[in-house]
């Protein structure tokens, strides 16, 4: 299978988890011993966030913030290649297609964010698009997709199964802006939908979930 994982900041770097990342390693290097292609995406977290918040109270431009928290994200994937060794390409992709050509390689494309403008959702649903991804696994610090924010809302109600075009109802966020945080950016869910490609939405915390989602078990949500 040619799967693309978007590890969120909030699973493995609020606080930096270095147990879980250990973890990750292991299940991403089993997963390539497998013959699965993989590409990973990995977000910034608070430390991203916070580098927005300091340059907002600063004066600099969204922009700037979005530079900022990139940088972030891209440690943290700098982070996971080193504790992949050979199994990653050494250098972190800066567009989609130095991540392509890291696949042909037959190698783990650690990737964090690209460019201004774009979260790390929509870098992993380009590549996605890039790669002719069979699944997208979004590892999340919430167990799939709710019917509204479960951490605000005690009587949301987790989803098995949802459409790309129900999704919109469930999301706070329309459009992009630095530091947006919720299940899937708007914009990549437009990617996606178009070239519906399939996303399980799932519980980060647990990584032999990602092994699941893989073997194609009902965990988290899935989107289709």
């Amino acid at each position: 299978m040619r799967i693309v994982i978007r590890l969120g900041g909030s699973v493995v770097a609020t606080p930096v988890d270095t147990q879980l990342i250990s973890e990750y390693a292991k299940i991403l290097k089993r997963l390539k011993a497998e013959g699965h292609a993989l590409a990973v995406v990995v977000g910034g977290g608070a430390l991203a966030r916070e580098f927005i918040k300091i340059a907002k109270e600063l004066g600099l431009t969204e922009k700037d913030q979005d530079d900022l928290a990139i940088e972030v994200s891209r440690l943290y994937a700098q982070l996971f290649a080193k504790m992949l060794g050979t199994t990653a390409c050494e250098k972190i992709p800066t567009n989609v297609e130095e991540a392509a050509k890291c696949l042909e390689k037959r190698r783990i494309a650690v990737l964090g964010g690209l460019k201004p403008g774009m979260t790390t959702d929509t870098v992993a649903a380009q590549v996605a698009e890039r790669i002719n991804a069979d699944i997208l696994i979004k590892a999340t610090d919430q167990e799939g997709v709710y019917t509204k924010d479960p951490r605000r809302h005690p009587d949301a109600v987790k989803l098995d199964k949802i459409s790309f075009e129900e999704l919109p109802k469930f999301l706070a966020e329309n459009k992009h802006k630095a530091g947006i945080h919720q299940i899937l950016d708007p914009e990549a869910i437009k990617i996606l939908k178009a070239k519906r490609i399939k996303v399980q939405v799932l519980n980060g915390f647990k990584p032999e979930n990602l092994l699941l989602a893989v073997e194609g078990k009902p965990v988290g949500t899935i989107i289709e």
